[in-house]
């Protein structure tokens, strides 16, 4: 036990100080197969994460979804529409300064993983716009992420 890398995982309780790990297991391990009926040799069969729409949402897009959370839990809501491709209102003047941060930092990775935007309207109103949505206006330009200074935070 010369490995001074050795010493500290077995101090630390990740290795066994019985156990010889350069010689390997004793029995040499088979890999094991993996058959997927609708993928080709050496692919993978891929599960769409989106759900089929029988229109596009950048060519007929008429809705924008106002939603007034009370409490963090009402994130499904804005989550499942966004995912949709629906731009989406939060009005945050009735939550909780903690739960309206925990929220708009969830909605903020929301709009960053589905490539989207996230703008401050007003102090607690925010506009999460999908990627095939075009946002102009004075403020669209300014401010495009939600900087540290929410609700007057240095």
């Amino acid at each position: 036990m010369a490995n001074p890398l050795r010493k500290t995982m077995v101090y630390l309780g990740l290795a066994d100080e019985d156990y010889d790990y350069e010689q390997g297991p004793s029995a040499p391990v088979a890999p094991v197969a993996h058959h997927t009926p609708a993928a080709s040799p050496g692919r993978a069969a891929v599960t769409p994460l989106r759900r089929e729409r029988s229109r596009s949402a950048a060519a007929d897009m008429n809705e924008i979804l106002t939603v007034h959370p009370r409490q963090y839990k009402d994130a499904r809501l804005i989550a499942e529409n966004f995912r949709e491709g629906i731009p989406v209102i939060m009005n945050l003047s009735q939550m909780s300064e903690p739960d309206a941060r925990r929220l708009i930092d969830f909605t903020s990775g929301l709009a960053e993983g589905l490539y989207g935007k996230i703008e401050r309207v007003t102090n607690k109103v925010f506009l999460l716009s999908p990627a095939h949505v075009a946002v102009s206006g004075d403020q669209a330009e300014v401010e495009t992420d939600v900087d540290a200074s929410f609700f007057g935070q240095q």
